[in-house]
């Protein structure tokens, strides 16, 4: 047996490259030197104190020279005279970094006054002419919204449904169901009603955790989305309606959720200038097509 163990090893080294066994025998020859002062080791040197900060006044130009300067260079000047002059508490430091803090006010003053002007100019860079801050001008357009959604949640009501998960326990489902039949009146959509007390299997197979939660369903298909967690008013569950509905119809990108009727390739259309992600088919060169959701399984 001795005899076999020994003939092993003699072949593993045999077969270990000369240079892991050359450096094997200096690793153990280490292990076995001693260290220390004792051992005629000398000792490493103390490690000199780490400097502490040097306190200088910063240098600021005239204001003539600092107009010129980029907005990131303004601000760390401003942060040295800031610390500068926390550090030595005169009333000329203090007074300097409020001059720069002055400069800064101003400069940001006269973007916003030339951003004023460049809106009047280049109107289609700006929000008023997409949503207009005039009382009877916003109430005309907010008709005009709500007129568009309403025709287009009716038309898609064969296609489309709603269904409320409740608790026979939940007191917030009572607040929210009649907002959903108010919206099935209205829509002409068929609402549905699932107490998960009594059917607990699809809570587990809807992944519904909280009541209520309600969730459009497209019919004979298995795309489905939650609109709302909880109980949300009737302006905000048909805008969710018409958001995910036009979503699942491949109308819209995920891009364009925030998109609300009438203002496709508008102010408020992330997409109307081209494409904002990689995910767009136009940024890869291709057409933008409709992109309905896959179906859930």
């Amino acid at each position: 047996m001795r005899r076999a163990v020994a003939r092993l090893v003699s072949t593993t080294l045999m077969l270990m490259p000369a240079a892991v066994l050359a450096q094997a025998a200096q690793d153990a020859a280490a292990a076995k030197r001693k260290h220390g002062y004792w051992w005629y080791e000398t000792p490493p040197p103390p490690k000199p104190p780490e400097p502490a900060d040097e306190l200088v006044k910063p240098a600021i130009p005239p204001m003539a020279q600092l107009a010129t300067w980029t907005p990131p260079r303004i601000r760390k000047l401003i942060e040295q005279q800031r610390d500068y002059a926390a550090t030595v508490l005169t009333v000329d430091a203090v007074a300097d970094f409020w001059r720069l803090q002055d400069f800064a006010r101003r400069k940001a003053r006269a973007f916003a006054g030339v951003t004023q002007l460049a809106m009047l100019q280049h109107p289609e860079l700006n929000s008023k002419s997409a949503n207009p801050m005039v009382g009877d001008a916003r109430a005309e357009l907010n008709a005009q919204k709500d007129g568009l959604r309403r025709g287009y949640l009716r038309a898609k009501s064969g296609e489309f449904a709603l269904v409320m998960f409740s608790r026979s326990t939940c007191g917030y489902c009572r607040v929210q169901w009649p907002i959903l039949q108010r919206f099935q009146e209205e829509m002409g959509w068929q609402v549905t009603l699932m107490d998960i007390d009594r059917r607990p299997e699809l809570a587990v197979r809807y992944g519904v955790e909280i009541t209520p939660t309600t969730m459009l369903i497209r019919r004979n298909s298995a795309q489905r989305m939650v609109i709302a967690s909880g109980v949300e008013t009737y302006p905000n569950l048909t805008q969710m309606s018409y958001q995910a509905t036009r979503l699942l119809s491949g109308d819209i990108r995920p891009e364009q959720f925030m998109t609300g009727p009438g203002e496709e390739d508008g102010f408020f259309d992330a997409l109307a200038n081209g494409p904002v992600a990689a995910t767009d088919p136009r940024a890869l060169g291709g057409d933008l097509v409709s992109s309905a959701l896959e179906p859930q399984p």
